[in-house]
């Protein structure tokens, strides 16, 4: 397993521009299944995530290319309605394909996902929408077949907590379903625009998406369209955090600032200053940061529970005592431990961590636990004096692209070393 090597204390300066969103683009893959021909996706970003979604379609019957950012998905041949336990486990959200799959070949058969623990992801709310749109589910071995003897039909689907995941299984699903859909308390992530952007754009009738509410005429079937992801905010926000800590001047360009607005508050909170722009966000640091009393993670557009812990990593280097509450997910502080290892103080209590900053931190050899906790371990290695060498960074690759490349644009002394110890380039 790869290796990254930090040494730390480099202030970072500079401009960079950040890959596709790896949360807007499964999903669009997924939705792939449902429109029959050759789909061009461009800004698709290079992740591992990407690649476990490519081998899915792949094996559900389609034809994929790949150039650079540019997928092609000719699914004009889809046979297949059947996801194997080795690639749900592979992609955390690969449950996403099932509306897809259900809308196309009438059935799917699947386990529950893999990918970080950082907590349950349960996937009854998905479970639940299907049957309300006319599936049959029973489970047998270990494994969900859902079946449409009759096939999709509107329903009125009110979900308990606006999902992401679940918003997007129903709308795609919809589509195709006879019927109005309606779906109620609706994920509003700019995610799910993008993807609605997407199935419109394939001949979906979807109206409200944004909104806590959404409408969905279905049709008979969906053509092939050509797309281009939107950026990634939660990667943006990332390196905005690292220009940060490290009392840089960073900014992102093509982004859509919007995107961001819960995190530039906290920001200039802490003490930089923010400069928004048409596509643009930069960010100076100041030579110390400050603490930002509390930040609670919320559903958009409250602050995005994708960039807690890159926040944490920032707050312990901050003059004063911050908090933060994670309102989503349970075990998502799973970094406190390695960051504690490179000298921050941070005290858990069930959903809340007590962050008392210090004037410095340490390198140290860390382990990367998930995907945002893992690039929370980069952030704080940057700032950190001396070496950090963090493991587990096929973590970090599921959700960012070549991120020793970018930081290494904006000053970082950051390198990636093989499993033999050689650089790898």
């Amino acid at each position: 397993m790869d290796k990254l090597i930090i040494n730390g204390s480099k202030r970072l300066t500079g401009e960079i521009e950040v890959h596709g969103s790896k949360n807007s683009v499964l999903p669009i893959l997924a939705a792939c299944v449902l429109s029959q021909g050759e789909n061009i996706i461009h800004n698709c970003p290079m992740l591992s995530d990407v690649d476990a979604a490519l081998k899915i379609l792949v094996e559900l019957g389609c034809k994929v290319k790949r150039e650079e950012h540019t997928v092609c998905v000719d699914s004009s041949g889809v046979n297949g309605f059947e996801i194997s336990d080795s690639l749900m486990r592979e992609m955390r959200s690969s449950v996403i394909f099932l509306g897809a799959i259900l809308g196309r070949t009438g059935k799917a058969v699947l386990s529950t996902p893999g990918g970080c623990e950082i907590g349950l992801r349960p996937i009854d709310m998905h479970i639940s929408a299907m049957e309300q749109l006319g599936a049959e589910v029973f489970e047998e071995h270990g494994r969900l077949h859902f079946e449409c003897k009759n096939g999709l039909h509107a329903a009125r689907v009110i979900l308990p907590f606006p999902s992401v995941g679940a918003t997007e299984n129903i709308m795609i699903a919809s589509c195709v379903a006879k019927g109005t859909t309606v779906i109620t308390n609706a994920a509003r992530e700019p995610e799910i625009s993008d993807l609605a952007d997407f199935l419109n754009g394939c001949g979906a009738k979807i109206h409200g998406a944004g909104d806590s509410t959404i409408i969905i005429d279905g049709v008979e079937k969906l053509t092939a369209t050509t797309h281009t992801v939107i950026p990634d905010r939660i990667a943006a926000s990332t390196y905005l955090l690292a220009g940060a800590i490290t009392h840089g001047r960073v900014c992102i360009k093509e982004i859509i600032p919007a995107h961001l607005g819960a995190l530039i508050p906290v920001l200039k909170q802490s003490g930089c200053d923010v400069s928004v722009s048409n596509r643009w966000i930069c960010i100076s640091s100041p030579p110390r940061l400050s603490r930002v009393k509390t930040v609670r993670t919320m559903p958009y557009p409250g602050f995005p529970t994708d960039v807690q812990a890159p926040l944490t990593a920032m707050l312990s280097v901050a003059d004063g005592t911050s908090v933060v509450v994670e309102n989503i997910f349970e075990c998502r502080y799973k970094h406190v431990s390695e960051l504690i290892r490179l000298g921050a103080k941070i005290n858990v209590e069930g959903r809340t961590a007590v962050i008392e900053g210090v004037p410095y931190l340490t390198g140290a050899s860390v382990v990367s636990p998930d995907l945002r906790g893992g690039f929370a371990l980069v952030i704080a290695g940057l700032a950190a004096k001396g070496e950090t060498v963090i493991s587990g960074v096929e973590h970090i690759d599921r959700g960012y692209e070549n991120p020793e490349k970018l930081l290494s644009l904006l000053g970082a002394d950051i390198k990636r070393i093989k499993e033999n110890g050689t650089e790898k380039k």
